[in-house]
């Protein structure tokens, strides 16, 4: 393991249950990201969460205490968007079951949101009309296939894969795809632009069935936290399991900062 450590020089951290809960910083996070600055290992953030826009999400990292450039951040909904893109060039009007700042970056991006009012609450009747379009051969798609959303309140946030499956029981349809974590394209582009090999790459995460899988997908380093969604059980009963597992970035960043000093020079 110290081996692999050795070898990373960017990291990309998933966002909620990685570096922070709801509007809670772990105390670990500016730590960790002041030890990277200080190693010269650069870092990328990644989400699954669509329901910001990436300046909505610089603004909060801001108001959280975290300076990041938009650069630093990727979300499913730019997956979302470029795939759509690519491999359905034809769509250009959707009906999007999501909030106001992800219907702007579809917009923004081109797209015709039909006019039903976006609402975060997932209003009753819009879903009904999100089954109503898929029952009538309209093909959807999935920002990601995350089950719950973690949060620092007294609530279970239901996330998109949960909706997914209530429309998928609804009306006998899949999502055409799937996007954000586990798909591997989230961190590719993260190897292309830094000139970097799979192995040179840490991915960061408390999911094992999105952070994880991603990782082992592209070839890159699977670190799982202890802080999110993911309990010690179930990541000692996961098969195959992660390449480490620590209770927070402040564990994960000693073993960094130890890998790394004993790195024997080229």
């Amino acid at each position: 393991m110290n081996q692999k450590l050795a070898a990373i020089r960017h990291v990309a951290l998933d966002m909620d249950g990685t570096i922070y809960r709801g509007d809670t910083l772990f105390a670990s996070t500016d730590p960790f990201l002041s030890l990277l600055k200080d190693l010269g290992i650069g870092y990328t953030f990644l989400t699954n969460n669509p329901s910001k826009s990436i300046t909505d999400y610089v603004e909060h990292l801001r108001d959280i205490g975290i300076v990041a450039t938009e650069q630093q951040l990727y979300t499913s909904t730019q997956a979302t968007i470029e795939y759509l893109h690519e491999e359905w060039p034809k769509i250009h009007r959707i009906f999007a079951l999501g909030t106001p700042s992800m219907c702007e970056e579809f917009a923004a991006a081109g797209f015709v949101i039909l006019p039903d009012s976006p609402n975060t609450s997932l209003a009753y009747e819009r879903l009904c009309r999100a089954a109503w379009w898929i029952s009538r051969g309209k093909p959807f798609f999935a920002t990601n296939p995350d089950r719950v959303c973690p949060t620092d309140q007294l609530t279970v946030l239901v996330d998109c894969g949960s909706i997914c499956a209530a429309l998928e029981a609804a009306t006998g349809h899949k999502p055409e795809a799937v996007l954000g974590k586990p798909d591997p394209a989230m961190i590719r582009g993260i190897l292309h632009q830094h000139a970097l090999q799979s192995y040179n790459l840490a991915m960061v995460g408390d999911r094992l069935y999105t952070d994880i899988a991603m990782a082992r997908q592209a070839g890159a380093l699977g670190v799982l936290v202890l802080t999110g969604e993911t309990t010690a059980e179930q990541a000692a009963q996961a098969s195959p399991a992660p390449d480490l597992v620590v209770p927070s970035l402040a564990e994960f960043g000693a073993k960094l900062k130890q890998a790394q000093k004993d790195r024997v020079p080229a």
